[in-house]
């Protein structure tokens, strides 16, 4: 078993590589929690904070404007003061922001609180990718990013179906409270599981990022077509994913759904996501091209939305179309992290590559509920949803079209 070696090589880090991509999946799935909390809670913010349909949408889409406007940049950061560093300071200001986030009275308050919640997010999801491709044998390599495609959809899980409970015997500012304190005790753990980074880093790598000027690595990043691509496919499936799925509680809520139920069956939902990685990951292992994976999620996902939104009145058809469309569109993410390790321009490049690949996500989060929302306001109503998200997901299929022209099947 592979260990990794204490400084000056007095010892070795106790923990298997292995074992600490694990943990690093887990501290993902603590800050997606930050990312999730609203969805279940939204019904009691609007009553609370006094929130129309879009303001609730731009309140579910708040917390990813900084990785919408800083994904890059962060990920230039995260490897000039070492991934590590960057993790712990990110699951710091998650911890703050929420527990402060929790004595805030206003809605503008609230959204200012999320926004900083998503700087904190970033600094944790950002570095998580490069640092487990740097701990991870490559034969390993798609499987445990597999897994790591999982992060967001597992805290979606967690928190929309614990935050639904909690919330029939709490109040939404006491699971900020928890949320935060939780993640104070992520950050203690990370500290004391996961190496330094002079452990991670070969000092031939450490010379290689230091010699690179920022300015090297933003043009390397942004002159590379695949990047690009692979930036605007996240971009276009995380839009739909988010506002799907962000949504189904107030649609259970209109329905006059129990709050505990409709956070049960939002979590199936969301759990169908980490199905559709995990066969990812399996996938990709077995040499299926990645393009492929991308054409199956999007048309997928195109063919669910109709079922879900436009074709059917049932609450039962509905929630198979949207399960399924949470399933078929978790093949995206786990190929697009994958290739995003892999495909990148050069080892140096991984985080700013990841970086901008989160900037595009980021991007499709935060307009894709105000977009879906205003769709059916303008139409009149659920039924007209699918209208925002197929759109969405045929510019999906061009880039994936367009990738399988420029990245070889094995992500190179």
């Amino acid at each position: 078993m592979n260990t990794v070696t204490r400084p000056g090589g007095r010892g070795k880090h106790s923990a298997s590589p292995l074992l600490i991509a694990v943990f690093l999946v887990l501290t993902g799935v603590c800050a997606a929690l930050h990312v999730w909390k609203v969805p279940p809670a939204l019904p009691f913010m609007q009553r609370e904070l006094g929130m129309d349909l879009v303001q609730s949408g731009f309140l579910l889409a708040s917390v990813q404007m900084a990785g919408m406007l800083l994904g890059l940049g962060i990920g230039l950061i995260s490897e000039k003061i070492g991934l590590r560093r960057c993790i712990l300071t990110g699951l710091g200001i998650l911890s703050l922001a929420s527990l402060i986030g929790s004595l805030f009275e206003h809605s503008s308050l609230v959204l200012l609180g999320r926004m900083i919640e998503g700087c904190g997010f970033l600094m944790v999801v950002l570095p998580i990718p490069a640092l487990i491709k740097r701990i991870t044998d490559a034969a390993r390599l798609s499987r445990v990013m597999g897994l790591w495609g999982c992060y967001m959809p597992a805290g979606a899980v967690l928190m929309l179906w614990a935050g639904a409970a909690w919330l029939a015997v709490g109040s939404w500012r006491t699971l900020w409270v928890v949320l935060g304190v939780l993640t104070a005790i992520f950050m203690v753990l990370t500290f004391l599981l996961v190496p330094p980074d002079s452990q991670t880093q070969t000092k031939r790598a450490t010379q290689d990022v230091s010699a690179y000027h920022w300015s090297s690595l933003l043009r390397t990043t942004l002159s590379s077509g695949r990047v690009w691509l692979l930036a605007l496919a996240f971009g276009v499936y995380a839009a739909q994913w988010a506002a799907v799925v962000g949504f189904m509680p107030t649609i259970y809520n209109q329905a006059e759904i129990a709050v505990g139920t409709a956070g049960l069956l939002t979590a199936l939902i969301a759990a169908g996501n980490v199905v559709g990685n995990l066969g990812a990951g399996r996938c990709l292992h077995a040499g299926i091209p990645p393009h492929r994976l991308l054409q199956a999620g999007y048309l997928g996902m195109i063919a669910c939305a109709v079922l879900a939104f436009g074709l059917t009145h049932s609450l039962v058809v509905q929630f198979v179309a949207i399960l399924l469309f949470s399933i078929v569109g978790g093949l995206i993410p786990a190929t697009l992290f994958f290739l995003s390790v892999t495909a990148a321009p050069s080892p140096e490049t991984t985080s700013t590559s990841v970086g901008w690949v989160q900037q595009c996500s980021s991007l499709g989060q935060f307009v894709g509920p105000p977009v879906v929302a205003s769709v059916v306001h303008a139409l009149g109503g659920w039924q007209w949803a699918w209208v925002a998200t197929v759109s969405f997901a045929v510019l999906g299929l061009i880039i994936a079209w367009r990738l399988s022209r420029l990245v070889l099947p094995n992500g190179r």
